[in-house]
């Protein structure tokens, strides 16, 4: 049987190490996902397909900016997943996604255009949580969106 006075000291000693232990168990860094990126090359001009964008994002709750002055990138700031009365319980307490992109338009030729669209999907579970790179949903996915912007354009 051990003593009264080593089995505390041998606690004393092992509590703090158990502590480190659980702590640096739990401190996992997060996954990270990367962007969803779609590169596709459209027999349309140029100006019909850098239209096309503007008016998919802009129908899908974004506002679209010029980056440069040819109009070749297109970004858009993040666009909350959520809209109604309760959006900010759904932000702070329950979980929410968000995302934006960045396409961009460049003409290969006078009837020949490459698009790349690169969307960017964050999310967070609870109001202490920072925001983090997650998977994009599959309505919201870069290949989704060209399917769509494919669809305006009459390509089948």
């Amino acid at each position: 049987m051990i003593p009264m006075r080593l089995s505390h000291s041998i606690l004393q000693g092992l509590l703090p190490l158990a502590a480190t232990i659980l702590m640096l168990a739990c401190s996992a860094p997060p996954v990270q996902h990367g962007s969803d990126t779609a590169e596709v090359t459209l027999p349309v001009p140029a100006g019909k397909v850098r239209a096309a964008v503007i008016d998919l994002l802009t129908a899908n709750g974004y506002e679209v900016r010029e980056e440069d002055h040819e109009g070749r990138t297109l970004t858009t700031g993040y666009r909350e997943e959520t809209e109604g009365p309760w959006d900010w319980l759904l932000r702070t307490r329950f979980g929410v996604g968000r995302s934006s992109v960045v396409a961009t338009v460049m003409a290969e030729s006078e009837t020949a255009t490459r698009l790349t669209l690169q969307v960017t999907y964050e999310s967070k579970n609870r109001i202490f949580d920072s925001w983090s790179e997650s998977p994009s949903p599959l309505q919201h996915s870069a290949e989704n969106n060209i399917r769509l912007i494919q669809n305006a354009l009459g390509i089948l």
